[in-house]
């Protein structure tokens, strides 16, 4: 049943992610929308949710959902991990009806408007890959496109550490199984960042490609869809003169993420 009380325009919005990953998506919201106030939810004590099962994951999105709430009175929530939106998102829906909630998935369609070769690489966690919600996705592009998946197992966990050496291994490794990278006919010109993660190294990758490949991923798309949601809900925070704030939230290390928000964002 939703309990929860009315939805207020001067509310924080939400977000949360097994870890950093959803600094990527905090980054695009805070573009799109810079006077509302977000608290970021970092799960990092119970990191990293690609690699374990969908029930912990919906327990562990229903517990910090329920927080958020209970704590802070978010008038939305944004699930800025593409695993916990595959598993959870519709658990959360059903258990509060009256938030709006805004999830993430692979870039794909937005990958079609890109790719000339009609062949585009779509790299993300193991648990993302193998999910219904992105085989559903795939089964209706497949006319469209050849989308080659490749799972990135311990890459999300090494930009959570800031491991840069692993960073760089693991990226070259798993760009290098994807295939060959160019603009001819057969070659992927087109990769996907399927995992909130990712675009916080896209230095890396993209010093591992050749020039010219497109690199797409989800935070701007969220951030639109965040908005319209805010605007059909009448809950934007409108005429505030100043840029809303950041409030930290973490399972793990405060310093941890911290430093991650000064590391990634600026912020902190």
């Amino acid at each position: 049943m939703d309990a929860q009380p009315p939805l207020q325009p001067v509310a924080p919005i939400g977000v949360f992610d097994s870890g950093i990953g959803g600094l990527s998506i905090l980054a695009a919201l805070r573009v799109a929308m810079p006077r509302e106030h977000f608290v970021y939810y970092a799960d990092s004590g119970h990191a990293p949710y690609g690699e374990k099962g969908g029930e912990f994951v919906q327990q562990r999105s229903l517990t910090v959902a329920e927080a958020l709430q209970r704590e802070h009175g978010i008038k939305a929530l944004v699930v800025a991990c593409n695993t916990a939106t595959t598993a959870a998102i519709g658990l959360l829906r059903e258990r509060w009806p009256r938030l709006p909630i805004v999830g993430v998935e692979p870039a794909l369609k937005p990958a079609l408007l890109l790719t000339q070769t009609r062949r585009v690489g779509v790299i993300a966690t193991r648990g993302t890959l193998e999910s219904a919600r992105v085989a559903a996705l795939l089964s209706g592009l497949q006319h469209e496109a050849r989308f080659v998946l490749q799972p990135c197992d311990g890459l999300a966990e090494a930009i959570e550490r800031n491991d840069t050496p692993t960073i760089t291994a693991l990226s070259q490794r798993y760009l290098r199984e994807l295939g060959k990278f160019g603009h001819a006919p057969g070659e992927i010109d087109t990769l996907v960042l399927g995992c909130t993660h990712y675009p916080l190294v896209i230095d890396t990758l993209i010093e591992q490609l050749p020039e010219g490949i497109e690199l797409v991923h989800t935070g701007p798309a969220v951030a639109r869809q965040c908005v319209r949601v805010l605007q059909a809900a009448g809950l934007q925070h409108e005429g505030r003169e100043h840029a809303g704030e950041v409030i930290w939230r973490t399972s793990g290390e405060p310093a941890a993420l911290q430093d991650a928000a000064r590391r990634w964002l600026g912020l902190g």
